[in-house]
């Protein structure tokens, strides 16, 4: 069992949710036991589904290739020169299939078990028009799973009476290495399990990682970065006794479990690591660490990590401290995490996510001349959930690529809508995530939209922030320009980088940011450095949008200085695209 928005739930449970969504049932099976196996579920869909042939042509069910992966990868097996795991697996994977077989009465065939052939036209019409999916596949999901349970079970016992160590875990990530990584990671759970319940002292999770770590990697290089790595490791290696275990979780995240006596001397480790890393061939390192002390040994390992990441990020934020312990009062964040990271899949394909549209006016016509789409989640339980909330979490998992396509469309759709009821011309645009400038599939997912929906290239705008990294901005960013895009640069006044962005990228129009505007606003030489920006805009042939604008003090004062284009609360809200068209629809009528 493991949690689920803070309540708990089987890994039967777990199944038919996935299943209800329309997941396969070799998904819904791998997908039930991600967790555990230290999976995301968008990993573990994409794996179980290079396995799921068989099944979608009416063979084998695809519960037994799902259930071979949990077995593979919940006992760390990788490599095949490893004879005594190799045997034990296949011994487990032998076992499983003849449980299967004997308590589904000899069917283990997709077509077998529906009673229609799943590869045949005729079949799958007939399975899709009586649901027969939902109606014959959970028994075979809840025989399934009732094996793994079992058989995961021993297999706690096994590896806890063998003497297996951790080794390093690789950087490559080819398969191979993706499952010897968890492989790892599995064995050092273990290990850390073992000390909870053997240990007579206290016990704590340390996390951390190294601030601005990205931008060591974009200085140094990447080489650089990964001798880093190796460096904590073999610090970690010097520093940890047999009490103490460690592991490279991720890219610059580090995990240490250690036992002590006194919140002092907990201090005190974490001090001398400190002074051990700090320092990498005269490149100075400063590093955030997470802290959770353990109060309740049967809580879920999980659970102890999440807390100790938890804390790791609020010191990432904080800078007075580098060490901060967990607090009762970041659950809520956990929770939250949580929920949105398993209900993420169904508000996609349930369409929950929401398009809303905050205009942009004219000062000098007092009317509407465009519309940014922006993204709001109304979830059928819990609600409207905003996006300060959801979209630091999808960004981080990448979820976000799904979330921005999904809205791009709309506003293809929306434009199109206005098209076809001669509605005035009204460019939306449209935000381009950090995530998209690392490839070309997003210049093919718009310009594919776009060809479907028969709309004019320069109606859907695109808007890139100016805080993400120089080099790609500019390389995708004359991409897209070369594609015919618009190109606005979102947030210009937040970061460091602003003007040399400028310079090296052809942005079309500059949004001023919000909090720009309101520092700029407290002094005179605040006011006179605003009247510049807009003057240098005008000289490179830029147009110039304010945002964030709440008052007539800032309607006042842009108008005075040029700048005609404004989008904020002085005019309008954010709001669903139904209220936007009406407001189209009004003006038009004027």
């Amino acid at each position: 069992m493991h949690w689920k928005w803070g309540v708990l739930l089987t890994h039967k449970e777990k199944a038919e949710q996935l299943l209800q969504q329309q997941y396969h049932c070799s998904q819904a099976l791998f997908g039930a036991f991600a967790e555990e196996i230290g999976l995301d579920l968008k990993t573990a869909f994409k794996i179980s589904a290079c396995f799921g042939g068989g099944m979608r042509q009416g063979g084998i069910c695809g519960c037994i290739t799902a259930a071979m992966l949990v077995i593979g990868m919940a006992t760390g097996f990788y490599d095949s020169q490893d004879r005594e795991l190799e045997l034990y697996v296949n011994k487990k994977t032998d076992e499983f299939i003849k449980r299967f077989t004997k308590q589904m009465g000899g069917n283990v065939n997709c077509r077998d078990i529906l009673g229609m052939d799943i590869s045949e036209p005729t079949g799958m019409a007939t399975i899709r028009k009586e649901g027969l999916i939902l109606k014959k596949c959970p028994k075979a999901l809840d025989i399934s799973i009732d094996i793994l349970e079992d058989m995961l079970k021993e297999h706690i016992k096994y590896i806890t009476e063998s003497n297996i160590s951790l080794e390093d875990i690789p950087k490559d990530e080819d398969m191979k290495s993706l499952l010897k990584g968890i492989g790892m990671l599995r064995h050092f759970r273990r290990n850390v399990n073992n000390l909870l319940y053997s240990s007579s002292k206290e016990t704590a999770f340390i996390q951390f990682d190294i601030r601005k770590f990205k931008i060591v990697n974009d200085l140094y290089g990447e080489k650089f970065g990964d001798e880093i790595l190796d460096f904590i490791t073999g610090q970690l290696s010097g520093i940890c006794n047999d009490r103490q275990f460690f592991i490279n979780l991720r890219s610059d995240v580090f995990m240490i479990v250690t036992e002590y006596d006194s919140e002092e001397e907990l201090i005190s480790f974490i001090h001398e690591l400190d002074s051990r890393i700090s320092y990498y061939r005269d490149v100075r390192l400063q590093m955030s660490y997470g802290v959770y002390t353990v109060e309740d040994r049967k809580m879920e390992m999980r659970q102890m990590e999440d807390r100790a990441a938890m804390a790791r990020k609020a010191a990432k934020n904080n800078v007075l401290k580098n060490i901060l312990f967990y607090k009762e009062q970041f659950k809520d964040s956990l929770y939250n995490r949580k929920f949105i990271e398993e209900n993420m899949q169904a508000a996609i394909a349930e369409r929950q996510f929401m398009m809303y549209l905050q205009p942009k006016y004219s000062i000098a016509k007092n009317e509407i001349i465009g519309a940014e789409a922006l993204v709001r989640w109304r979830h059928p339980g819990r609600g409207m959930i905003y996006p300060d909330q959801f979209i630091p979490v999808i960004e981080e998992n990448g979820f976000i690529k799904k979330v921005d396509y999904y809205i791009w469309e709309e506003a293809c759709h929306f434009i199109r809508q206005c098209i076809d009821e001669s509605i005035n011309t009204c460019p939306v645009s449209v935000n381009v995530s950090r995530i998209h400038l690392r490839d070309n599939e997003c210049i093919e997912m718009l310009s594919g939209m776009i060809e479907e929906s028969g709309i004019p290239k320069e109606l859907l705008e695109l808007e890139i922030t100016e805080t993400a990294d120089n080099q790609q901005i500019s390389l995708k960013a004359l991409q897209l320009k070369e594609e015919g895009f618009t190109l606005l640069m979102d947030d210009f006044g937040s970061g460091y980088s602003s003007l040399n962005i400028l310079l090296e990228t052809p942005f079309d129009v500059i949004k001023l940011d919000k909090k720009f505007i309101e520092n700029m606003m407290v002094s005179k030489k605040g006011r006179l450095l605003l009247e510049q920006v807009v003057s240098m805009a005008g000289k490179l042939n830029l147009g110039l949008l304010a945002e964030g604008v709440e008052t007539k003090d800032q309607i006042e004062l842009l108008q005075s200085i040029g700048c005609d284009q404004v989008q904020g609360y002085y005019y309008a809200k954010p709001m669903p695209k139904e209220e936007f068209f009406e407001l189209l629809k009004q003006q038009k009528a004027l």
